[in-house]
């Protein structure tokens, strides 16, 4: 199921997403060290061991979103089978935010602190229903107490809301709760939860090696349900390979501009 709507088109003919969640490339961007900040959003888990043996083979730091999702295996991302799993990525020290306990995206403010949202993951029909505020805070705090169980380690303070949709009381709501939002680059959206038929992955490639600059933010998932050609398995090396012959670096967001602060202070739950 393709979770995020409303594509806009942009750019030799790709499809991107309209921008309430792309994250803006700060200006002193090009002075970063060439810097990108590759994250990953929840998913199928169905290529979650590619992922981790490919940001080991480039001494990658990277940053994970995290939601409890259905995986291939009848599980859920968060759920005891995984536990493991994140542990040894948190041993890595590499970043980690959360994505809503049950991929809930923003749909429209409501009267009395309160949002619509509609919750989508893996193949489960789609549910609209309200939360509170506070309801959205504690699904986020929900996934920093998981985290932390799982690996002893606690979460950062930073989320990314499922599909980028957001709204200065939904970003007031996380805040209070202890959330910084993080969005992504416009270059930096890789495509791979866009239909195989329209959008192949050496299209998907190819774009992303011509525009990705330092700096960007870029978005990627541990497995898409609705693509039928799964991206990773043939874009993420040749991707990561071709950034670093660049002369680019992964970097978590703990060395990013508008983070590196966030991140330093901690998460008080």
């Amino acid at each position: 199921m393709l979770h995020r709507r409303g594509l806009l088109k942009l750019g030799a003919g790709l499809a991107l997403l309209p921008g309430a969640g792309w994250a803006k490339q700060p200006k002193d961007a090009e002075d970063t060290d060439k810097k990108v900040f590759l994250s990953f959003d929840t998913g199928h888990m169905g290529v979650a061991p590619l992922v981790a043996d490919a940001i080991h083979r480039f001494e990658a730091k990277v940053t994970f979103f995290l939601a409890n999702e259905p995986t291939l295996d009848g599980g859920y991302t968060l759920d005891d089978e995984w536990a493991p799993w994140w542990k040894a990525r948190a041993a890595e020290d590499h970043d980690f935010g959360a994505h809503t306990w049950n991929h809930d995206i923003w749909l429209e403010d409501l009267p009395g602190d309160r949002f619509k949202v509609r919750t989508v993951a893996g193949l489960d029909a789609p549910r609209v229903h309200e939360v509170s505020a506070a309801e959205y805070g504690d699904s986020l705090k929900r996934v920093a107490l998981r985290f932390k169980a799982m690996t002893g380690r606690m979460l950062d303070p930073i989320f990314r809301t499922p599909a980028g949709h957001t709204s200065p009381a939904l970003l007031a709501a996380a805040q209070a709760a202890g959330f910084t939002h993080v969005g992504w680059s416009p270059a930096g959206f890789l495509g791979d939860e866009l239909p195989s038929d329209r959008y192949s992955n050496a299209e998907l490639l190819e774009r992303a090696l011509r525009t990705i600059r330092p700096g960007d933010i870029l978005l990627a998932h541990l497995g898409i349900w609705s693509r039928l050609d799964p991206w990773a398995p043939a874009d993420l090396v040749p991707l990561m390979q071709g950034l670093k012959e660049r002369g680019m670096r992964f970097a978590a967001l703990r060395e990013h501009p508008r983070y590196a602060s966030v991140i330093r202070d901690g998460l008080k739950l």
